[in-house]
């Protein structure tokens, strides 16, 4: 049978060749395969192959050299800009490669891309290991390594990339390689921290750390510009063991929190030391004491229970823009507190990360992730009913991003929606765009791999 998407694939003939599942559209779980996290995103690929081991991965990419089709690559489905998913193209779809191989003698894990952040850190918790990924359990691992990782325990033991020994990568010529510092050392720089665009990993060789318990978990506090300002200051200033996340936006309809504080104006903080529990609460302390908590859930707890269920059926729509910046001075922690009241969207957030610690201490040259001097994370966001809806939640959320900017413009490339090659380039500045170009045209000559936060080969 040929798909009636393309007269060039035989569903039947790939069937027969490929070891994985491929689901035609036609097939009853075609419209469930090729929904993405990200709503509004209504892509219809002609194919898509859950592939099943490496060899399925080269044949997949194979089919789309030789046909032209555009390729999408997908581990966790969780691109925000939708990339992992392809109109009338192939899908490879890594999510039923999920095999996990623990080294307990010298602390190492070979893991599968299909693998999700939460399954990973479950079975290495079972140990009392982990590999720190991102601060949402769904989330692939394949996708956030090569963007970096930037997660709970990013202060503690750094990026997810600073984890990386090795990696198995298939390229566009359909070759298997072992990449590592010793073997293709310049396609191992290039994927710790240059995404999508160099071939598809289906296995990563990572370090594990001793993180069995850690103090975390949520707390709520009222949101003032001086709460914002001093939370910021006390994160700064903690233990590298922990690493906090705060979210200023209006209090969600949680269950756990008084309906008299809905709506209103709060610090959503996600706090996670990774350490001796006294010491972690010690650590928290300054926190809880900056305001009267409204919701306090940070308790001692195994690793992986900083990732909470999920419900499968959310799929945001939102406006985002991800930068780097210095610092929250007084300025902008009135800034951020007034635009988020005045926000006409649903939901408004300023997400604020501290970094450093571990990460910083990595030379900006030793990866393809060029921020570690960086003081914060900043993501902001405007979440809407549907994609038509977006002009208006534009404005805002450059307006806020703009008042914010400090320094070099930057920005973190997992985060990044469909923005444009310039803002690609703020994730690559200078001298490591023009590597990654370099190194793109060697391995990627054709730009096979363009469905992605693209960086075009050199020459091309």
């Amino acid at each position: 049978m040929l798909s009636r998407f393309d007269p060039g694939i035989s569903i039947s003939q790939l069937r027969a060749d490929l070891h994985g599942r491929v689901i035609a559209p036609d097939d009853e779980a075609y419209d469930t395969a090729r929904t993405v996290f990200v709503g509004g995103v209504d892509r219809r690929p002609a194919v898509i192959v859950r592939v099943a081991d490496a060899t399925d991965v080269s044949r997949v990419i194979s089919l789309a050299r030789e046909t032209g089709l555009e390729l999408a690559v997908r581990s966790g489905g969780h691109s925000n800009g939708g990339l992992c998913v392809t109109d009338g193209g192939i899908v490879l779809d890594l999510s039923d490669m999920k095999d996990l191989q623990i080294d307990l003698g010298d602390r190492t894990a070979w893991a599968e891309s299909g693998l999700t952040a939460g399954e990973y850190s479950t079975t290495a918790g079972a140990h009392g290991l982990a590999t720190g990924f991102g601060d949402t359990g769904s989330v692939g691992i394949g996708g956030i390594t090569l963007g970096g990782g930037i997660g709970y325990l990013v202060r503690k033991h750094g990026l997810t990339i600073d984890d990386l020994l090795a990696a198995d990568v298939v390229t566009s010529e359909g070759e298997l390689l072992r990449v590592d510092a010793e073997h293709h050392p310049d396609l191992f720089w290039a994927i710790r921290g240059g995404g999508g665009n160099f071939g598809v990993a289906t296995r990563f060789r990572f370090r594990l750390h001793e993180v069995d318990r850690i103090v975390g978990g949520m707390l709520f506090l009222p949101a003032t510009a001086d709460v914002v300002e001093s939370f910021i200051a006390e994160a700064k200033a903690a233990p590298e063991e922990l690493s906090t996340i705060a979210n200023v936006m209006p209090a969600p309809p949680m269950p756990f929190l008084p309906a008299e504080h809905h709506g209103k104006l709060v610090v959503m903080a996600l706090m996670a030391y990774a350490g001796d529990a006294e010491a972690g609460e010690r650590a928290i302390a300054p926190f809880r004491a900056l305001a009267a908590p409204l919701v306090d859930m940070v308790r001692s707890m195994p690793y992986p229970e900083i990732y909470p269920p999920e419900d499968p059926d959310y799929h945001p729509i939102a406006t985002v823009r991800t930068m780097f910046i210095d610092d929250v001075d007084r300025r902008s922690a009135e800034t951020i507190v007034e635009r988020i009241q005045a926000s006409p969207a649903p939901m408004s957030v300023a997400q604020l990360r501290v970094l450093g610690g571990a990460m910083a201490r990595v030379p900006n040259e030793a990866t393809a992730f060029a921020h570690r001097g960086r003081g914060l994370m900043v993501n902001v966001a405007a979440l809407q009913q549907g994609p038509q809806d977006g002009e208006p939640h534009e404005a805002w959320v450059s307006d806020l991003a703009d008042a914010l900017q400090q320094g070099d413009p930057a920005a973190y490339v997992n985060f990044l929606g469909m923005e444009g090659e310039a803002r690609v380039r703020e994730a690559y500045p200078g001298s490591t765009w023009d590597r990654l170009a370099d190194i793109k045209a060697r391995y990627d000559p054709t730009n096979l791999f363009r469905l992605n936060q693209n960086i075009p080969p050199a020459g091309g």
